[in-house]
């Protein structure tokens, strides 16, 4: 049975297995770049803060993967100062098959909250968080069922239509450094899941939609921690003709960046603004407020206003997904038809294909 990392001191019941080893609701995020709160509320039905017990269980590819999971970590840090509480970090090598009993173990542990960061784990925790009903879940990127749990869903697919749309307007336009005459972009995904491929299909409609000549390359790296993988994937997709690839395998990813910067040509970042690890070589980055979602998990026990059997949406209108910064190269001209995109799509005039609910489109195979 592999070992469970925990990073921290937790209740007895994970330190074993360490040892052996609804309705839906709208949130308002915070709008780019701002930040929560900095004092919680008091309530009559919230715990003190100080003797919250918190823990978020992070996802494939760890901490240090410089996107998903380190921007979660970024509100959970936030939020330990705001309210002054230590929460705990549960790490597991392989999160896919440990995942139900990391789940439960945390329940016995007696958390007042448990954030769940893993895809996988959705049908695991729907099972284990009725054992636990004093324990509130919060589940990140599917609705799960559960009076105790609450669900916070990311409209990926319409941030990365936006980031689909960019890539076809920049690519073929050698005006810009970097980029090539022919018209192929490229994503590289982690493990193959209707999770990741929400971002893919989203990239691709919003790319074709801008220009039909587009081809889109697509591949996975069956990894979300190994870079090699990534930069391979990457390697493969710019000898193929490709300047732009967006990246949405985490850690691996990394290496997509890496190649990008290499080649001289573009990647696109994903889950938090990666531009600072290569300014020059990323394009943009679809960033998804996972931190917000963290944040305000903790925020909701604290003031004691956390709904379960809730799902609440974070989508383009909601500030919940969105472009980080648009790299220097890129035209104003082409910035304003993204910005003009995004106006339809909050409207209601462009929808964006949603494979989790809406299954496989006839333009992307399986």
């Amino acid at each position: 049975m592999p070992r469970i990392r925990i990073l921290g001191t937790l209740g007895a019941g994970v330190v074993l297995l360490a040892a052996c080893g609804g309705g839906t609701s709208s949130a308002s995020p915070e709008a780019s770049g701002a930040q929560p709160p900095a004092a919680a509320v008091e309530s009559e039905s919230a715990a003190p803060a100080s003797d919250l017990q918190v823990a978020m269980v992070i996802a494939q590819g760890g901490l240090g993967d410089q996107s998903y999971n380190d921007l979660a970590n970024e509100g959970l840090t936030r939020a330990e100062a705001d309210f002054g509480i230590e929460a705990q970090r549960i790490e597991s090598p392989d999160i896919v098959s440990q995942g139900e009993a990391l789940l439960r173990q945390a329940g016995q542990a007696a958390f007042d909250l448990v954030i769940d960061l893993e895809f996988s784990t959705a049908e695991p925790l729907a099972a284990v968080a009725p054992e636990f009903p004093d324990t509130a879940w919060t589940f990140m990127n599917l609705p799960v069922e559960g009076d105790n749990v609450t669900s916070f869903v990311f409209a990926e697919h319409e941030g990365s239509y936006l980031a689909g749309a960019l890539a076809a307007l920049v690519t073929g336009d050698t005006s810009i450094e970097g980029i090539n005459e022919d018209l192929v972009v490229g994503v590289v995904g982690g493990t193959k899941s209707t999770g990741i491929d929400k971002f893919i299909v989203g990239f691709i409609q919003g790319a074709t939609d801008v220009n039909p000549d587009v081809q889109v390359l697509t591949s996975y790296t069956n990894d979300f921690g190994d870079a090699a993988k990534g930069r391979a994937a990457a390697e493969a997709m710019f000898e193929q003709g490709a300047d732009i690839v967006y990246q949405i395998a985490g850690g691996a990813g990394l290496g997509v960046i890496q190649a990008a910067q290499d080649a001289g040509v573009y990647a696109i970042g994903v889950d938090t603004d990666q531009s600072p690890i290569a300014p020059e070589a990323v394009l943009t980055s679809m960033v998804k407020r996972t931190d917000t979602a963290v944040y305000e998990s903790v925020k909701g026990v604290v003031e004691g206003t956390l709904e379960g059997g809730a799902t609440v949406t974070l989508d383009l209108e909601a500030g919940g997904v969105e472009l980080g910064p648009i790299n220097e190269a890129v035209p104003q001209d082409y910035i304003d038809q993204v910005e003009e995109l995004e106006a339809k799509i909050i409207s209601g005039e462009i929808e964006v294909w949603n494979v989790i609910e809406q299954g496989y489109p006839d333009f992307f195979s399986e």
